[in-house]
């Protein structure tokens, strides 16, 4: 039987689907500076200790099983999670890093003309996903960089089937209480999915914050992604989980691919989980230089938005010689990296990962020189 011929099927070559070619694809942090041997990354939000030394020999002991398949369940971690969490593990999923989980989400759930809703300026990743399922993307306006419940609302319609949230927020830094999350999730359809990117929870302190685990426990239509790749400090080895009823885990597990976490990240994971002083230690430092580098950016005239991340995002003048691209430039000359955000609708802005001591004073001493050019 031959089939209709269409557009792509006559096509000289392999055509994509319609969409795929418009897709920005993901930028990430640079690296590399040209001519610097060892540049000081402040342009990933990795973690600045490194991580923890039991995650590293848990990586090590691995080594010899690298000829053998990993568990396709990620049982040992799955428990670990449980465990620390108090969480029914079999309503834990396990991804490439939690950004493979919201690519699951969007293949499960969207189809051509459905839609996710998302805050303006939100992670990038959740965008990719969605248009690569021929989904339209609706960013609500933000208020002060902030996800705006109300705004949020507006954007949806009879055919958006997922929210992202990021909390707290990727590039921003912003955060939702409890209490809005709550609120926002009382006010979606039953249909529409409430996924919160917990990404840089840990690094909340704030009493009224939540991570919403129990929002999830207790709701139908709520998941929650967490990552080993912050805090933890293990963002090599890509490991990220998610947690929802079963109604949500299921479908996902249906398509998700069978060992796409490898046995060392496992082992890491466990061990970097239990490591409470590494993270104690990491929390501390973020804890301590975060509003020290906030004040000290502030007190060079720059707008700096309240973080409650493992980053700051500083605004710069629009004026010539002053402007955040021409930072971003000049802490790069003297091998300092930093992120220029122009990409999440950001293009006045910079993000700069919360660094050692040393490294924090130098951006701060190196951005007052630019600023009195």
């Amino acid at each position: 039987m031959t089939a209709a011929p269409t557009d792509r099927f006559a096509a000289p070559r392999p055509v994509p689907k319609p969409g795929i070619m418009d897709i920005h694809a993901y930028v990430g942090g640079k690296s590399k500076i040209e001519g610097v041997a060892h540049p000081v990354k402040l342009s990933s939000n990795e973690n600045i200790l490194g991580s923890s030394d039991k995650a590293k020999q848990a990586y090590r002991d691995a080594v010899d099983r690298m000829h053998v398949y990993p568990d396709g369940k990620a049982n040992i971690l799955r428990a670990a999670v449980a465990e620390r969490f108090k969480l029914e593990p079999e309503r834990l999923t396990f991804g490439d890093g939690s950004d493979e989980i919201f690519a699951l989400l969007c293949q499960v759930y969207l189809e051509p003309g459905d839609n996710i809703v998302q805050g303006e300026h939100g992670f990038a990743a959740y965008a990719i996903g969605a248009r690569a399922c021929q989904a339209q993307v609706r960013m609500a306006k933000e208020i002060n960089h902030r996800i705006d419940i109300d705004e949020t609302v507006k954007c949806i319609d009879e055919r958006t089937r997922l929210v992202f949230i990021a909390n707290p927020a990727n590039p921003t830094g912003t955060w939702l209480t409890g209490e809005e999350i709550r609120a926002l999730h009382a006010a979606l359809p039953p249909s529409v999915i409430l996924v919160l990117d917990g990404a840089y929870s840990e690094f909340c302190s704030d009493p009224r914050f939540e991570d919403g685990l129990d929002l999830a426990r207790a709701a139908e239509n709520v998941i929650v992604t967490r990552t080993f790749s912050k805090l933890h400090g293990l963002a090599a080895l890509r490991v990220g989980w998610g947690y929802a009823p079963p109604h949500i885990i299921e479908p996902i597990e249906r398509i998700r691919p069978p060992f796409n976490t490898s046995i060392p990240g496992q082992e890491a994971a466990v061990a970097a989980l239990f490591d409470d002083d590494f993270q104690a230690r990491s929390l501390a430092l973020v804890e301590q230089w975060r509003p020290w580098l906030a004040q000290q950016l502030g007190g060079l005239g720059l707008e700096v938005t309240p973080s409650a991340a493992n980053f700051v995002l500083a605004t710069f003048p629009t004026t010539p010689g002053k402007t955040a691209l021409e930072a971003e430039a000049f802490l790069a000359s003297k091998g300092y990296l930093v992120r220029a955000v122009a990409n999440y609708g950001l293009p006045d802005a910079i993000r700069i990962t919360i660094g050692l001591e040393e490294q924090n004073r130098a951006v701060v001493d190196l951005l007052s020189e630019f600023m009195a050019r």
